[in-house]
């Protein structure tokens, strides 16, 4: 495991929620953050068909374009009943047929129709996780991968006002309210030395501050 060396760290995104508890996460260490939005660089073109992969095309471009280190998080939700969908597809099923931008309340509505299509309408048949993999990119290439799961099940209709994406549909597994519902304390419920967290991404992110944070 390659460990950093440096107190400066690129976040390789631009979607601001992912951004805002990436740096909450990052906190705690002292890390001198600026994100590719900061510094205006482009959002490179995601065509893997892993998190992995389109993890790696993000921290890579945001290194490479920097010279610094560079942390992305490629992250969606899977749903059991839909084969795995939208999986690495999750912000395409925000995205309006006018081409206008992102939509979430829309998303949540094509999940809960494929659920509907699919007669799941039990709790058991609405199953899904939201998974987030981290990747943590040198310029010369070399990356290092961290992956969390949360895993709970689908809700309808939508309920709560915080998070982003499709949080108010996910309802975590022994917890009474959606993601949406929770403040960012208690959806990540993980500071430092404390367990693996609550949502993928904290849980991710614990794997990546247990091997490279110290």
């Amino acid at each position: 495991m390659r460990q950093i060396e440096s107190k400066k760290l690129i976040l390789a995104s631009h979607n601001a929620g992912k951004l805002k508890e990436i740096r909450q996460l990052m906190e705690p260490y002292g890390f001198d953050v600026a994100s590719v939005a900061d510094l205006d660089l482009p959002e490179p073109e995601e065509n893997g068909t892993t998190f992995e992969a389109n993890a790696y095309t993000k921290a890579l471009a945001a290194a490479e374009a920097t010279g610094q280190i560079a942390l992305s998080d490629d992250s969606g939700l899977c749903v059991e009943a839909l084969e795995g969908q939208p999986g690495v597809y999750t912000a395409d099923w925000a995205e309006k047929d006018d081409g206008s931008g992102r939509d979430f309340g829309l998303a949540m509505q094509k999940v809960e129709t494929a659920l509907q299509e699919k007669g799941a309408s039990a709790p058991d048949q609405r199953r899904g996780y939201f998974c987030a993999v981290l990747c943590l990119c040198w310029p010369d290439g070399h990356a290092e991968y961290f992956r969390g799961e949360a895993h709970g099940q689908l809700v309808w209709p939508p309920r709560g006002e915080l998070g982003f994406g499709y949080d108010p549909v996910f309802q975590p597994d022994g917890h009474a309210r959606t993601f949406g519902e929770m403040s960012a304390e208690e959806k990540h419920s993980w500071t430092p030395g404390q367990g693996e967290g609550l949502s993928h991404r904290a849980r991710a992110f614990a794997k990546f501050a247990e091997a490279c944070l110290g």
